[in-house]
């Protein structure tokens, strides 16, 4: 058995680099923890931490093709982000015009979940870990 201690970081790519760094950054509360221009690719990269903690990589890749990612695409599902008020943390998402879908409950945990998207249209989770 492999003998992984915990999960690195995920990487994402997107079509408009300053939009889904303005996203993650402002609107998710990223902090960015380092930026380079790859001058080789014509790609950023950028390194996103939440609460100090490395986990996204943001990347930019001129003309990327698009990904199937709904209904129910094989691969990579979406990114679940625990948060401990979920109606705060959805108002929040809605000042900033961010849409989410109604309120779910997971019936194995009774905990209260939604999903919305990044600006490229990446299912994101909200997933509530008090109550």
């Amino acid at each position: 058995m492999l003998n992984i201690d915990k999960m690195h970081h995920i990487a994402v790519i997107c079509s408009d680099y300053s939009k889904s760094k303005d996203f993650y950054c402002h609107t998710l509360g990223f902090s960015l923890m380092a930026e380079y221009y790859r001058a080789e690719r014509g790609s950023w990269k950028a390194d996103l931490a939440l609460n100090g903690q490395y986990m996204i990589e943001l990347f930019s890749f001129p003309s990327p093709p698009e990904r199937v990612s709904r209904p129910e695409a094989c691969g990579l599902r979406h990114l679940a982000f625990s948060v401990q008020d979920l109606e705060l943390a959805i108002t929040q998402l809605n000042k900033d015009g961010v849409e989410c879908e109604d309120i779910r409950i997971d019936p194995y945990t009774g905990k209260r979940f939604t999903f919305f998207s990044d600006p490229d249209g990446l299912p994101l989770e909200l997933y509530e870990q008090s109550l």
